[in-house]
Protein backbone atom coordinates (compact mmCIF):
# COMPACT_ATOMS: atom_id res chain seq x y z
CA UNK A 1 0.00 0.00 0.00
CA UNK A 2 1.34 3.42 -0.99
CA UNK A 3 0.43 6.53 1.00
CA UNK A 4 -0.18 7.45 4.61
CA UNK A 5 -3.69 6.05 5.03
CA UNK A 6 -5.88 3.65 3.07
CA UNK A 7 -9.53 3.05 3.92
CA UNK A 8 -10.54 -0.06 2.01
CA UNK A 9 -13.56 -2.29 1.40
CA UNK A 10 -15.86 0.68 1.95
CA UNK A 11 -18.92 2.20 0.33
CA UNK A 12 -17.44 5.42 -1.00
CA UNK A 13 -19.84 8.34 -1.43
CA UNK A 14 -18.59 10.06 -4.57
CA UNK A 15 -20.21 13.26 -5.93
CA UNK A 16 -22.59 11.31 -8.20
CA UNK A 17 -22.63 7.70 -7.01
CA UNK A 18 -21.74 5.26 -4.24
CA UNK A 19 -19.14 2.61 -5.10
CA UNK A 20 -17.31 -0.16 -3.28
CA UNK A 21 -13.65 0.71 -3.11
CA UNK A 22 -10.75 2.27 -1.26
CA UNK A 23 -9.54 5.80 -0.59
CA UNK A 24 -5.83 6.49 -0.12
CA UNK A 25 -4.60 9.70 1.48
CA UNK A 26 -0.96 10.77 1.17
CA UNK A 27 0.55 14.00 2.46
CA UNK A 28 -2.86 15.12 3.65
CA UNK A 29 -4.34 14.89 0.13
CA UNK A 30 -6.59 12.27 -1.46
CA UNK A 31 -4.11 10.46 -3.68
CA UNK A 32 -6.15 7.58 -5.07
CA UNK A 33 -9.67 6.18 -5.24
CA UNK A 34 -9.96 2.62 -6.54
CA UNK A 35 -13.10 0.53 -7.02
CA UNK A 36 -13.26 -3.02 -5.64
CA UNK A 37 -13.34 -4.78 -2.29
CA UNK A 38 -9.63 -5.62 -2.09
CA UNK A 39 -7.97 -4.76 1.25
CA UNK A 40 -4.25 -4.01 0.74
CA UNK A 41 -1.73 -4.92 3.44
CA UNK A 42 -1.77 -2.19 6.09
CA UNK A 43 -5.11 -0.74 5.01
CA UNK A 44 -8.06 -0.19 7.32
CA UNK A 45 -10.77 -2.75 6.45
CA UNK A 46 -13.97 -0.73 6.65
CA UNK A 47 -16.12 -3.86 6.21
CA UNK A 48 -18.68 -2.08 4.05
CA UNK A 49 -18.97 1.11 6.09
CA UNK A 50 -19.57 4.39 4.26
CA UNK A 51 -16.76 6.84 3.54
CA UNK A 52 -17.89 10.49 3.25
CA UNK A 53 -16.09 13.81 2.88
CA UNK A 54 -15.62 15.78 6.09
CA UNK A 55 -18.54 18.05 6.90
CA UNK A 56 -18.32 21.79 6.16
CA UNK A 57 -20.20 24.00 8.66
CA UNK A 58 -20.99 27.62 7.70
CA UNK A 59 -23.09 28.90 10.62
CA UNK A 60 -22.83 27.55 14.13
CA UNK A 61 -23.62 29.24 17.44
CA UNK A 62 -21.70 26.52 19.25
CA UNK A 63 -18.63 28.62 20.09
CA UNK A 64 -20.77 31.29 21.74
CA UNK A 65 -22.40 28.55 23.83
CA UNK A 66 -18.95 27.50 25.05
CA UNK A 67 -17.72 31.00 25.92
CA UNK A 68 -21.00 31.92 27.64
CA UNK A 69 -22.46 28.67 29.01
CA UNK A 70 -24.94 30.70 31.08
CA UNK A 71 -26.09 34.31 30.67
CA UNK A 72 -23.37 36.68 31.96
CA UNK A 73 -20.96 33.75 32.59
CA UNK A 74 -17.70 34.38 30.69
CA UNK A 75 -15.81 31.07 30.40
CA UNK A 76 -12.00 31.10 29.84
CA UNK A 77 -11.76 31.53 26.09
CA UNK A 78 -8.87 29.24 25.17
CA UNK A 79 -10.46 26.39 27.10
CA UNK A 80 -13.79 27.14 25.38
CA UNK A 81 -12.17 27.25 21.94
CA UNK A 82 -10.46 23.90 22.40
CA UNK A 83 -13.60 22.25 23.79
CA UNK A 84 -15.65 23.66 20.89
CA UNK A 85 -13.11 22.36 18.37
CA UNK A 86 -13.08 18.89 19.94
CA UNK A 87 -16.88 18.74 20.00
CA UNK A 88 -17.15 19.58 16.30
CA UNK A 89 -14.48 17.02 15.41
CA UNK A 90 -16.41 14.38 17.32
CA UNK A 91 -19.47 15.03 15.13
CA UNK A 92 -17.67 14.80 11.78
CA UNK A 93 -17.28 18.53 11.12
CA UNK A 94 -13.79 19.10 9.70
CA UNK A 95 -14.23 22.71 8.50
CA UNK A 96 -16.11 25.37 10.45
CA UNK A 97 -16.90 29.05 10.00
CA UNK A 98 -17.27 30.18 13.60
CA UNK A 99 -20.10 32.71 13.90
CA UNK A 100 -19.18 35.76 16.01
CA UNK A 101 -21.65 38.57 16.62
CA UNK A 102 -20.56 42.08 15.66
CA UNK A 103 -22.79 44.94 16.75
CA UNK A 104 -23.61 45.61 20.40
CA UNK A 105 -26.39 47.17 22.47
CA UNK A 106 -25.30 49.03 25.60
CA UNK A 107 -28.72 50.27 26.77
CA UNK A 108 -31.52 48.37 28.51
CA UNK A 109 -31.35 45.12 30.45
CA UNK A 110 -30.98 42.91 27.35
CA UNK A 111 -27.65 44.51 26.46
CA UNK A 112 -24.90 42.87 24.46
CA UNK A 113 -21.25 43.87 24.73
CA UNK A 114 -18.48 43.81 22.11
CA UNK A 115 -16.52 40.56 22.18
CA UNK A 116 -15.81 39.56 18.56
CA UNK A 117 -12.43 41.22 17.99
CA UNK A 118 -10.90 39.84 21.19
CA UNK A 119 -12.28 36.35 20.62
CA UNK A 120 -11.18 36.39 16.96
CA UNK A 121 -7.63 37.25 18.07
CA UNK A 122 -7.66 34.33 20.48
CA UNK A 123 -9.10 32.00 17.84
CA UNK A 124 -6.57 33.03 15.20
CA UNK A 125 -3.72 32.67 17.69
CA UNK A 126 -4.85 29.19 18.70
CA UNK A 127 -5.12 28.25 15.03
CA UNK A 128 -1.60 29.53 14.33
CA UNK A 129 -0.26 27.54 17.31
CA UNK A 130 -1.80 24.34 15.93
CA UNK A 131 -4.15 23.79 18.87
CA UNK A 132 -7.14 22.80 16.74
CA UNK A 133 -8.08 19.43 15.30
CA UNK A 134 -10.16 20.90 12.47
CA UNK A 135 -10.03 23.87 10.10
CA UNK A 136 -11.44 27.16 11.48
CA UNK A 137 -12.50 30.34 9.65
CA UNK A 138 -14.28 33.51 10.79
CA UNK A 139 -17.95 34.29 10.18
CA UNK A 140 -19.02 37.76 11.34
CA UNK A 141 -22.76 38.03 12.12
CA UNK A 142 -23.48 41.70 11.44
CA UNK A 143 -26.34 42.77 13.71
CA UNK A 144 -28.10 45.51 11.78
CA UNK A 145 -30.31 46.37 14.77
CA UNK A 146 -27.49 47.42 17.11
CA UNK A 147 -25.57 50.51 18.24
CA UNK A 148 -21.95 49.76 17.27
CA UNK A 149 -21.95 47.55 14.17
CA UNK A 150 -19.74 49.62 11.88
CA UNK A 151 -17.22 50.44 14.59
CA UNK A 152 -16.83 46.74 15.39
CA UNK A 153 -16.54 45.73 11.74
CA UNK A 154 -13.84 48.38 11.22
CA UNK A 155 -11.64 46.51 13.72
CA UNK A 156 -11.25 43.65 11.23
CA UNK A 157 -9.03 43.65 8.17
CA UNK A 158 -8.19 41.47 5.15
CA UNK A 159 -5.39 39.86 7.18
CA UNK A 160 -8.05 38.19 9.34
CA UNK A 161 -9.31 36.23 6.31
CA UNK A 162 -12.94 36.64 7.32
CA UNK A 163 -14.85 34.08 5.29
CA UNK A 164 -18.46 35.21 5.75
CA UNK A 165 -20.30 38.38 6.71
CA UNK A 166 -24.01 37.73 7.27
CA UNK A 167 -26.60 40.50 7.51
CA UNK A 168 -28.68 39.81 10.62
CA UNK A 169 -31.76 41.97 11.15
CA UNK A 170 -33.56 40.85 14.29
CA UNK A 171 -35.94 43.81 14.42
CA UNK A 172 -39.13 42.65 16.20
CA UNK A 173 -42.17 42.03 14.02
CA UNK A 174 -40.40 40.86 10.87
CA UNK A 175 -38.20 38.09 9.44
CA UNK A 176 -37.41 35.44 12.09
CA UNK A 177 -39.43 37.26 14.72
CA UNK A 178 -42.62 38.14 12.85
CA UNK A 179 -44.33 36.48 15.81
CA UNK A 180 -43.43 38.51 18.90
CA UNK A 181 -44.41 35.55 21.05
CA UNK A 182 -41.43 33.60 19.70
CA UNK A 183 -39.14 36.57 20.38
CA UNK A 184 -40.47 36.95 23.90
CA UNK A 185 -39.94 33.26 24.67
CA UNK A 186 -36.36 33.44 23.38
CA UNK A 187 -35.29 36.71 25.03
CA UNK A 188 -37.02 36.30 28.37
CA UNK A 189 -35.61 32.81 28.81
CA UNK A 190 -32.07 33.80 27.81
CA UNK A 191 -31.94 37.21 29.52
CA UNK A 192 -34.50 36.85 32.31
CA UNK A 193 -36.65 39.82 31.31
CA UNK A 194 -40.02 40.51 32.87
CA UNK A 195 -42.96 41.73 30.76
CA UNK A 196 -42.17 45.44 31.18
CA UNK A 197 -38.50 44.91 30.38
CA UNK A 198 -39.41 42.94 27.25
CA UNK A 199 -41.64 45.78 26.03
CA UNK A 200 -38.79 48.23 26.66
CA UNK A 201 -36.41 45.93 24.76
CA UNK A 202 -38.73 45.78 21.73
CA UNK A 203 -39.15 49.56 21.70
CA UNK A 204 -35.37 50.01 21.90
CA UNK A 205 -34.79 47.68 18.94
CA UNK A 206 -37.44 49.40 16.84
CA UNK A 207 -35.84 52.78 17.55
CA UNK A 208 -32.39 51.47 16.62
CA UNK A 209 -33.70 50.05 13.34
CA UNK A 210 -35.38 53.34 12.46
CA UNK A 211 -32.29 55.40 13.30
CA UNK A 212 -29.43 53.16 12.13
CA UNK A 213 -30.83 50.21 10.14
CA UNK A 214 -30.29 51.54 6.61
CA UNK A 215 -26.85 52.94 7.45
CA UNK A 216 -25.76 49.68 9.06
CA UNK A 217 -26.95 47.51 6.16
CA UNK A 218 -25.18 49.64 3.55
CA UNK A 219 -22.06 49.83 5.67
CA UNK A 220 -21.95 46.09 6.36
CA UNK A 221 -22.18 45.31 2.64
CA UNK A 222 -19.26 47.67 2.01
CA UNK A 223 -17.27 46.11 4.83
CA UNK A 224 -17.83 42.60 3.47
CA UNK A 225 -16.29 43.71 0.17
CA UNK A 226 -13.35 45.31 1.97
CA UNK A 227 -12.74 42.13 3.96
CA UNK A 228 -13.01 39.89 0.88
CA UNK A 229 -15.78 37.90 2.57
CA UNK A 230 -18.77 36.12 1.09
CA UNK A 231 -21.96 38.00 1.95
CA UNK A 232 -24.92 36.04 3.29
CA UNK A 233 -28.47 37.19 3.87
CA UNK A 234 -30.37 36.00 6.93
CA UNK A 235 -34.04 35.22 7.54
CA UNK A 236 -35.29 36.61 4.22
CA UNK A 237 -39.09 36.40 4.29
CA UNK A 238 -40.39 38.06 1.12
CA UNK A 239 -39.41 38.27 -2.54
CA UNK A 240 -38.52 41.91 -1.90
CA UNK A 241 -36.11 40.87 0.85
CA UNK A 242 -34.43 38.49 -1.57
CA UNK A 243 -34.26 41.12 -4.32
CA UNK A 244 -32.42 43.38 -1.87
CA UNK A 245 -30.09 40.54 -0.88
CA UNK A 246 -29.34 39.90 -4.55
CA UNK A 247 -28.62 43.59 -5.13
CA UNK A 248 -26.28 43.53 -2.11
CA UNK A 249 -24.38 40.61 -3.65
CA UNK A 250 -25.42 37.82 -1.27
CA UNK A 251 -23.92 34.47 -2.18
CA UNK A 252 -26.23 32.37 -0.06
CA UNK A 253 -29.30 32.80 2.11
CA UNK A 254 -29.29 31.64 5.72
CA UNK A 255 -32.61 30.25 6.91
CA UNK A 256 -35.21 31.92 4.64
CA UNK A 257 -38.45 31.87 6.61
CA UNK A 258 -40.97 31.22 3.80
CA UNK A 259 -41.39 29.21 0.62
CA UNK A 260 -41.81 32.54 -1.20
CA UNK A 261 -38.34 33.66 -0.14
CA UNK A 262 -36.76 30.30 -1.00
CA UNK A 263 -38.31 30.36 -4.48
CA UNK A 264 -37.05 33.90 -5.00
CA UNK A 265 -33.56 32.79 -3.95
CA UNK A 266 -33.65 30.04 -6.54
CA UNK A 267 -34.78 32.51 -9.21
CA UNK A 268 -31.86 34.82 -8.35
CA UNK A 269 -29.27 32.02 -8.18
CA UNK A 270 -28.80 32.39 -4.40
CA UNK A 271 -28.12 29.11 -2.58
CA UNK A 272 -30.62 28.29 0.20
CA UNK A 273 -29.31 27.15 3.58
CA UNK A 274 -31.53 25.73 6.31
CA UNK A 275 -30.86 24.51 9.83
CA UNK A 276 -30.35 20.85 10.62
CA UNK A 277 -32.38 21.09 13.87
CA UNK A 278 -35.33 22.34 11.82
CA UNK A 279 -35.00 19.31 9.54
CA UNK A 280 -34.57 16.77 12.35
CA UNK A 281 -37.34 18.20 14.55
CA UNK A 282 -39.74 18.47 11.62
CA UNK A 283 -40.16 22.24 11.83
CA UNK A 284 -38.82 25.61 12.93
CA UNK A 285 -38.76 26.48 16.64
CA UNK A 286 -39.74 30.03 15.57
CA UNK A 287 -42.76 28.93 13.55
CA UNK A 288 -41.16 29.57 10.15
CA UNK A 289 -41.07 27.30 7.10
CA UNK A 290 -39.96 23.70 7.65
CA UNK A 291 -36.68 22.63 6.06
CA UNK A 292 -38.34 19.38 4.98
CA UNK A 293 -40.94 21.34 3.02
CA UNK A 294 -38.18 23.15 1.13
CA UNK A 295 -36.33 19.87 0.54
CA UNK A 296 -39.43 18.26 -0.96
CA UNK A 297 -39.93 21.35 -3.15
CA UNK A 298 -36.32 21.11 -4.43
CA UNK A 299 -35.45 24.40 -2.72
CA UNK A 300 -32.71 23.29 -0.31
CA UNK A 301 -28.98 23.46 -1.14
CA UNK A 302 -27.03 23.70 2.12
CA UNK A 303 -27.61 22.52 5.68
CA UNK A 304 -26.05 24.08 8.79
CA UNK A 305 -25.90 22.52 12.25
CA UNK A 306 -26.96 25.91 13.69
CA UNK A 307 -27.13 25.16 17.43
CA UNK A 308 -26.73 21.31 17.46
CA UNK A 309 -23.39 20.17 15.95
CA UNK A 310 -24.34 16.48 15.86
CA UNK A 311 -27.42 17.33 13.77
CA UNK A 312 -25.36 18.01 10.64
CA UNK A 313 -24.44 14.39 9.86
CA UNK A 314 -27.90 13.22 10.89
CA UNK A 315 -29.50 15.72 8.51
CA UNK A 316 -27.63 14.34 5.49
CA UNK A 317 -29.14 10.91 6.06
CA UNK A 318 -32.56 12.41 6.68
CA UNK A 319 -32.32 14.14 3.30
CA UNK A 320 -31.16 10.89 1.69
CA UNK A 321 -34.39 9.30 2.90
CA UNK A 322 -36.43 12.19 1.46
CA UNK A 323 -34.64 12.35 -1.90
CA UNK A 324 -33.58 8.73 -2.30
CA UNK A 325 -30.15 10.06 -3.29
CA UNK A 326 -27.30 9.80 -0.76
CA UNK A 327 -24.65 11.66 -2.83
CA UNK A 328 -27.01 14.61 -3.33
CA UNK A 329 -27.85 14.66 0.37
CA UNK A 330 -24.19 14.48 1.44
CA UNK A 331 -23.38 17.40 -0.88
CA UNK A 332 -25.64 19.67 1.20
CA UNK A 333 -23.20 19.35 4.12
CA UNK A 334 -19.94 19.08 2.16
CA UNK A 335 -19.56 20.21 -1.46
CA UNK A 336 -22.32 22.81 -1.55
CA UNK A 337 -21.23 24.78 1.52
CA UNK A 338 -17.61 24.59 0.38
CA UNK A 339 -18.59 26.03 -3.00
CA UNK A 340 -20.67 28.79 -1.37
CA UNK A 341 -17.62 30.10 0.49
CA UNK A 342 -15.17 29.57 -2.38
CA UNK A 343 -13.25 26.69 -0.82
CA UNK A 344 -12.09 24.66 -3.80
CA UNK A 345 -9.79 22.26 -1.94
CA UNK A 346 -12.39 20.25 0.02
CA UNK A 347 -15.97 19.05 0.17
CA UNK A 348 -15.79 15.94 -2.02
CA UNK A 349 -13.98 12.63 -2.35
CA UNK A 350 -11.82 13.44 -5.35
CA UNK A 351 -8.10 13.02 -5.98
CA UNK A 352 -6.17 16.19 -5.25
CA UNK A 353 -8.57 17.44 -2.57
CA UNK A 354 -7.91 17.55 1.18
CA UNK A 355 -7.96 14.24 2.97
CA UNK A 356 -10.86 15.19 5.25
CA UNK A 357 -12.94 12.02 5.47
CA UNK A 358 -15.46 10.25 7.68
CA UNK A 359 -16.22 6.60 8.27
CA UNK A 360 -19.92 6.07 8.96
CA UNK A 361 -21.96 2.97 9.77
CA UNK A 362 -25.75 2.86 9.63
CA UNK A 363 -27.44 1.73 12.84
CA UNK A 364 -30.99 1.32 11.62
CA UNK A 365 -31.80 4.78 10.26
CA UNK A 366 -29.15 6.49 12.41
CA UNK A 367 -25.62 7.20 11.14
CA UNK A 368 -22.93 6.09 13.59
CA UNK A 369 -19.64 7.95 13.21
CA UNK A 370 -16.77 5.45 13.40
CA UNK A 371 -13.82 7.63 12.42
CA UNK A 372 -12.86 11.19 11.50
CA UNK A 373 -9.71 12.18 9.64
CA UNK A 374 -8.46 15.73 8.93
CA UNK A 375 -5.84 15.83 6.17
CA UNK A 376 -5.31 12.13 6.77
CA UNK A 377 -4.76 12.49 10.53
CA UNK A 378 -7.24 10.67 12.77
CA UNK A 379 -8.98 13.16 15.04
CA UNK A 380 -12.03 11.21 16.13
Amino acid sequence: MSGDLCLANAQIVLPDQVVTGSVTIAGGIIAEIIEGDRVPVGAVNCAGDLILPGLVELHTDNLERHIEPRPEVDWPHLSALIAHDAELASTGITTVFDALRVGSIHSGKARYSDYARKLADELLSARAEGFFKISHFLHLRAEICSETLLEELAAFGPQDRVGIVSLMDHTPGQRQFRDLTALKTYVTKKRGLNDAEFVEHVENLLELQKRLGAKHETGAVTEAVRLGAVLASHDDTTADHVATSFANGAGFAEFPTTVEAARACRAHGIAVMMGAPNLIRGGSHSGNVAAEELAKADLLDIVSSDYVPSALLLSAFRLADIWGDLPRAVATVTANPAKAVRLTDRGALQTGLRGDVLRVRKLGQTPLLCGVWSQGHKIG
